[in-house]
């Protein structure tokens, strides 16, 4: 799996990234695991048109010092789709920029 990872995170600061994606993304049945969707404008051209699998977003795994921003963009409608694949350059930006932006927010500094 590809994916952006931030680590060696105290656990203060993992409790304020969870409640921030608490407030901020949806949340999985799974505890640690959140989803983020991605912009109309950002979605390639095979995901803006299955509209049925609408919304695209990528997955927030949260370990104990550690974050993973997956760089799969799935959907969550359907498990199985030709529109599932890893990342563009600008769903990857996208991406990275949230988890910065996040950063800055939070004050945590890596």
């Amino acid at each position: 799996m590809k994916a952006y990872v931030l680590d060696e995170i105290n656990a203060e600061n993992i409790k304020k990234i969870i409640r921030f994606l608490k407030e901020n993304t949806s949340q999985s049945t799974m505890e640690q695991l959140f989803w983020v969707e991605f912009p109309q404008d950002l979605l390639n051209p095979l995901q803006f048109q299955h509209t049925a699998c609408q919304p695209h977003a990528f997955a927030i795994e949260i370990g104990l010092d550690w974050v993973k921003l997956e760089f799969l963009v799935r959907s969550l409608e359907t498990m199985k789709c030709d529109c599932t694949a890893y990342c563009t350059n600008s769903q990857r930006d996208y991406i990275i920029n949230f988890a910065d932006g996040m950063l800055d927010q939070l004050n945590i500094g890596t």
